[in-house]
Order: C-alpha cells, then sequence, then structure tokens
C-alpha cells in the first residue's frame, strides 16, 4: 500500500513548492517530488529558477556589473581603479554559494510547514498514483487525493545545435564557463539571451546576438525597445535583428554559425555559442499512457481557467501549462490551485502580471503595449517622462530610460504601464497594484511619491497623460 497524501506535487520550482507550502498552511498533508541534484549529487529544490534560471543569473548580473562600474561608471565619480581583474572562480563561486542557500532554505520550509520531499523524478499513474524512480533507478509509489504538475520546462534545442556542454551551451552552461570567452555568440534576442550576453560583455567577451525576428524585443513597448537597443549597443553587445540561423559547425576549436540577414548569407566565428531561443514545457515521462491528462500542440498540459486538468484531482501549473513562463506567474498559480483544493477563494490575473528583463538598464512592463491598444480599437492616452530630469536618477548617474503610462481615453483606467531605466524591476509593482485594483493615471498622479525618488518618473508619466507633467514641457 503506498503512502496516501492530500496533495502531491510533482516539481520543486517556484510554481511546485510555492504551492506545496501554502497547502501545507492550510491543513493539508503534502508530499513533493523532484528530481533536481546539486552539483553535489544532492536534491536541491527550487527547480531551473533558483539552481540554474534566475537566482543565480542575477549573482552574476550583480557581480559583472561591479566589475563594469569600475571603468565605466565610477570615473565619473571621481573614483579610479587601475588595473582591475575578474577571479572567475571566486564570481562563480559566490553564484553557487547563493544558489545553495536558497534551495537549502527551501528545504528548511518545507521541514516547517511539514511538507514531505521525495528525491526522483515523477510520473503521474492512474488514480492518482505517483510512480517515483530515485536516482538509482529504484521506484516507488505514493497517492494523493490531488495531484499539482508542476514539472516545468527546459531550453529549446535547435537541430542544427545541439547542446554539447563545450562548444554549444544553453543558460546552464553559460552560468558556468571556466574562463571568460573571447567570441560569445548569443542566437535568441529574449531575456535569457539579453542577461546572459550582458554578464559576459561586461567581463570582456566580444559578444554578438543574433535575432531571427525584424524587430529589437517586440514583446515589449516599442518606445521602450528602442531605447533599450541603443544604450545595449553602446556597451558594446552586437545585437542582429532579422537575422536566421541555420547551420553550425566547430572547427579548431572555433564554432562557426552560419546565418542570413537581409544583407544575405554570413558566417560568424565565435569560442562559444549560447543558444537561447526559448523554453519548451518539461512533460517527458511526466504521464502514463492511461491518465487521461491532455497535452496541447506545444507540448503543454492542457487546463482550465482553474488550472484543472479536466482529470479529477489533477491540477497543473507553472511553465508547463499556458501563458508566459515567469517564476512569479507559477508560483501564484501555486497558491491559487491550493486555496481551490482547500475550497478557498484563489484567484490570479494574468493581465496584470509584470515582465522584467534585469539588464542595464533594466526593462519592465506590464499589461497592454501600445501596439496591442492600437490592434484592439482600444482608445488610449499615452503619458512619458525621462528618468534625465529625475534628480535621484542623475545624481546616481543612471539617467537612461524613461517610464510610459498609457491610460483609457474615455474611463482613465491605467492599461498599461511600459518603463526602461534605473530600478524599474522594483518600479513595476506600483503599477501593478494600479492595474489590479482598476485605477487611474489621475490615481497615480494624485498620490505623493517622495523626492527624490526614481519614482517620480512614474508620477510624472501619470501627470503627463493629461498633459500636466510639472519637470516637463507637454
Amino acid at each position: 500500500m503506498s503512502d496516501k497524501f492530500d496533495v502531491v506535487v510533482i516539481g520543486a520550482g517556484p510554481a511546485g513548492y510555492v504551492a506545496a507550502i501554502r497547502a501545507a498552511q492550510l491543513g493539508l498533508k503534502v508530499a513533493v517530488v523532484d528530481a533536481f541534484a546539486g552539483k553535489d549529487g544532492k536534491q536541491a529544490l527550487g527547480g531551473t529558477c533558483l539552481n540554474v534560471g534566475c537566482i543565480p543569473s542575477k549573482a552574476l548580473l550583480d557581480s559583472s556589473r561591479q566589475f563594469y562600474n569600475l571603468a565605466h561608471n565610477l570615473p565619473v565619480h571621481g573614483i579610479t581603479v587601475e588595473n582591475a581583474k575578474i577571479d572567475l572562480k571566486t564570481f562563480i563561486g559566490r553564484k553557487d554559494k547563493i544558489v545553495k542557500q536558497f534551495t537549502g532554505g527551501i528545504g528548511q520550509l518545507f521541514k516547517a510547514n511539514k511538507v514531505t520531499p521525495f528525491f526522483g523524478k515523477g510520473k503521474l499513474l492512474k488514480g492518482n498514483q505517483v510512480e517515483i524512480t530515485d536516482p538509482e533507478g529504484k521506484t516507488s509509489t505514493i497517492s494523493g487525493t490531488n495531484v499539482i504538475l508542476a514539472s516545468g520546462s527546459v531550453p529549446i534545442e535547435l537541430p542544427f545545435a545541439k547542446f554539447d556542454s563545450k562548444y554549444i551551451i544553453d543558460n546552464a552552461g553559460a552560468l558556468d564557463l571556466t574562463e571568460v570567452p573571447k567570441r560569445l555568440g548569443v542566437i535568441g534576442a529574449g531575456v535569457i539571451g539579453l542577461e546572459l550576453g550582458s554578464v559576459w560583455n561586461r567581463l570582456g567577451s566580444d559578444v554578438t546576438v543574433l535575432e531571427a525576428l525584424p524587430a529589437f524585443l517586440s514583446v515589449a513597448d516599442a518606445d521602450v525597445a528602442k531605447i533599450a537597443a541603443k544604450e545595449f549597443a553602446k556597451q558594446g553587445l552586437k545585437i542582429k535583428v532579422g537575422a536566421k540561423a541555420s547551420g553550425v559547425e566547430i572547427k579548431n576549436d572555433e564554432v562557426h554559425l552560419s546565418y542570413a540577414d537581409k544583407d544575405g548569407e554570413h558566417v560568424l566565428i565565435v569560442d562559444k555559442l549560447l543558444v537561447a531561443v526559448g523554453r519548451r514545457a518539461y512533460t517527458e515521462g511526466l504521464l502514463a499512457e492511461n491518465v487521461g491528462v491532455k497535452l496541447d500542440e506545444r507540448g503543454r498540459i492542457v487546463v482550465d481557467d482553474h488550472n484543472h486538468t479536466g482529470v479529477d484531482g489533477v491540477w497543473a501549473i507553472g511553465d508547463a501549462v499556458r501563458g508566459p513562463m515567469l517564476a512569479h506567474k507559477g508560483s501564484e498559480e501555486g497558491v491559487a490551485v491550493a486555496e481551490w483544493i482547500a475550497g478557498k477563494a484563489g484567484h490570479i490575473d494574468f493581465d496584470t502580471i509584470p515582465w522584467v528583463i534585469y539588464t542595464e538598464p533594466e526593462i519592465a512592463w506590464a499589461g497592454k503595449t501600445e501596439a496591442q491598444l492600437k490592434e484592439a480599437g482600444i482608445p488610449y492616452k499615452v503619458g512619458t517622462f525621462p528618468f534625465a530630469a529625475v534628480g535621484r536618477a542623475v545624481a546616481m548617474n543612471e539617467a537612461v530610460g524613461q517610464v510610459k503610462v498609457l491610460a483609457h481615453a474615455d474611463t482613465d483606467r491605467v492599461l498599461g504601464v511600459h518603463m526602461v531605466g534605473p530600478g524599474v524591476s522594483e518600479l513595476i509593482a506600483e503599477a501593478v497594484v494600479t492595474m489590479e485594483f482598476k485605477g487611474s493615471s489621475e490615481d497615480l498622479a494624485r498620490i505623493v511619491h517622495a523626492h527624490p525618488t526614481l519614482s517620480e518618473a512614474v508620477h510624472e508619466a501619470a501627470l503627463a497623460v493629461d498633459k500636466r507633467a510639472i519637470h516637463k514641457g507637454n
């Protein structure tokens, strides 16, 4: 007879572990099955995000920024440093220490909330049974009244550029390079490509990013993308749009990458190639044939508005289902599902989920872009304000970028806020709160913002919607 739980979660990433903790808080008996192993071979809770994604990449971004500032930003403050060097072993070691701290922290949270972890790969069987295959290949079975599938996602591999961990790498490989490559090629100018490209560019690598789409950062607001592209070019990032990669050859310890753009066929020669063309739902081996859970044409688990699969007691959340592949989206789905299971009113609003790219400058947005509003025929007003007119930003020597507020032309309800500049990963929260409470640009404009702060850019952009910004000509 297998162990019986109220909830069994397969996957301990930001969606799965949060769902488990919330379910346990609500008095349910919870188990989590996860196969992610750290460098020491032991279970490392936290999934891609904590182990090889969100957290380690931010650690490297911060460390690389400190190094970059020595030569590029500190001299304007009257600070000069001669012959600054990077100790890559310490650089990577700091990242590993942070990862271990947080993955271990989840283990402590599980212990405090009486969540039972199982180390191994989970497979859903009929009748809400979960088969666990441990690292040694041994199998056991547990069961749950409810099963939450939170298997996450994996990098998309190109057929002509398969990962070999030496020359052609994914995001995990780019976090563990043992030396700074003289030349780094990146396929894909999305979040992963831009962030990891920025890390190694700051450390001295000659980075070229190829983007197949004709426009740079097309998911973001066009004005924001334009400002960001200009700044990345100043930093030395070479970004080529409309560049479609087609083949890779390894010659003399070099990667020869073939691609085509409007000017014809080309070959880019680099020392390392990072393939960052996106991620796909990870569902291999997750489902037995007869369980009834369906997958869509992209391999994602099909769910309804409440993240239920249609199979009694089986739910799915995070990167393995529809919607943006964002850690915070998965976490909120996890909370909502745990609350629905417990008979409470779970909630998640997909229209107010913030997006952030942690480059320099940072990029963040929530809600609709101007292009989306035009396409939908929604009347709107626009207010913008540059960080160049914000005293705090100028004092920090980080005055690049702007805040853009889009409000309904008739109701004044805020429909979207788009930012590029210093600290916007934090500033976007104010916009999300405003939209979640159906607020207007007038609401933002009437709220007192401390001076001098970066948040004044949000205030003035809201004022600018009705052409009454104080520190900008309207």
